[in-house]
């Protein structure tokens, strides 16, 4: 009679685990159906990836010419239609960089996690970067801090990284969807309007010369965080200061060259003016300065303790064509 009792509770306790697993993936496909916010999650491990969903539109991109701040870059101000996207809550870190860049990581979590799915083996065959000559995270902070110092050639390796293990589709956002969404349907200098700035990002002067843990101020009227200040974020973008100028048709300026390309944000170590809505960055050789190798890394920036990154997926999913475009990056590091 004990026996089988236990085997009753046994086979009930399977049906429960079972049903609530069924419940879960209907509830993650319902969430994407519908167009919502889904978490997720990372196979063979303990990290998940929070997504907000933000509805096309247009908005004017840019800044008016009397902005406080104001460069050259940021205008002529013009109209951009902007498709549906997922957009990362948070700034992605190094718990979830970790298992892209060194492959022994991604092994001891799926032991510590086993994945039904068998994601490892999925991406067995991914380029990942070559060791760091360094700590990338310079003694800031590593579980649970923002991934910084990787190129846009890692950074977008890293989403190819991450399609294979997950069968979903993320890339960097372009200058426009970062724009779009760090707006989140304002038209003032910051998303937060006059309220202080302190209160919703780490920069130059509260930041005591560091990077902190995302989610710590207050997120953006779209609920993401971060957007302003902490790290600067890649884009898909070339850097071309014109552009706006040029009412190209094109979705985003395709790189066509290493340098520059385009950063948003601000970080912890700018002042207010670079962590604007409408304010562009470009990517620098010199981020790349303590590099003593020659060529020096596609993967790593010596210099950028203040650049990370932050996820997309168009609602729209690319051919398996177009995939391959913006996963595969023509250009390599040449000097």
């Amino acid at each position: 009679m004990p026996l089988f009792v236990n085997n009753s509770i046994t086979h009930t306790m399977q049906r429960l685990v079972t049903t609530l697993l069924l419940l879960a993936t209907i509830g993650k496909a319902t969430a994407q159906e519908n167009f919502e916010n889904y978490t997720q999650k990372i196979g063979g491990s303990k990290v998940t990836y929070d997504l907000v969903a933000l509805k096309g539109g247009d908005f004017m991109m840019g800044s008016p010419a009397k902005e406080k701040g104001r460069k050259d870059d940021e205008g002529p101000q013009h109209s951009v239609k902007i498709e549906p996207f997922w957009m990362g809550k948070y700034e992605v870190i190094w718990d979830f960089y970790d298992l892209f860049t060194t492959k022994n990581i991604e092994i001891e979590m799926s032991k510590r996690y086993p994945d039904a799915d068998n994601t490892l083996a999925k991406t067995d065959a991914s380029t990942r970067p070559s060791p760091s000559y360094v700590d990338m995270s310079f003694g800031m902070g590593r579980e649970g801090y923002p991934a910084i110092n990787m190129t846009q050639y890692s950074a977008i390796k890293f989403c190819k990284w991450l399609y294979e293990k997950t069968g979903v589709f993320y890339r960097l956002p372009t200058e426009a969807e970062w724009e779009y969404a760090c707006r989140a349907g304002t038209t003032t200098a910051y998303s937060f309007g006059d309220a202080k700035l302190d209160d919703h990002a780490w920069h130059k002067g509260n930041s005591n010369e560091a990077y902190k843990k995302p989610g710590q101020k207050k997120p953006n009227p779209w609920g993401l965080y971060d957007m302003h200040g902490n790290v600067m974020e890649w884009t898909l973008d070339q850097y071309i200061p014109d552009y706006y100028a040029k009412k190209s048709t094109e979705t985003f300026a395709k790189t066509v060259e290493l340098y520059p390309t385009a950063v948003r944000g601000g970080s912890w170590d700018d002042g207010a003016a670079v962590l604007r809505s409408a304010a562009r960055t470009p990517s620098s050789p010199d981020w790349k300065i303590l590099d003593p190798q020659s060529p020096k890394s596609e993967w790593w920036m010596t210099s950028a303790s203040f650049v990370g990154l932050r996820l997309v997926r168009p609602l729209k999913t690319p051919t398996k064509e177009e995939i391959e475009v913006y996963y595969n990056p023509p250009l390599i590091e040449d000097y």
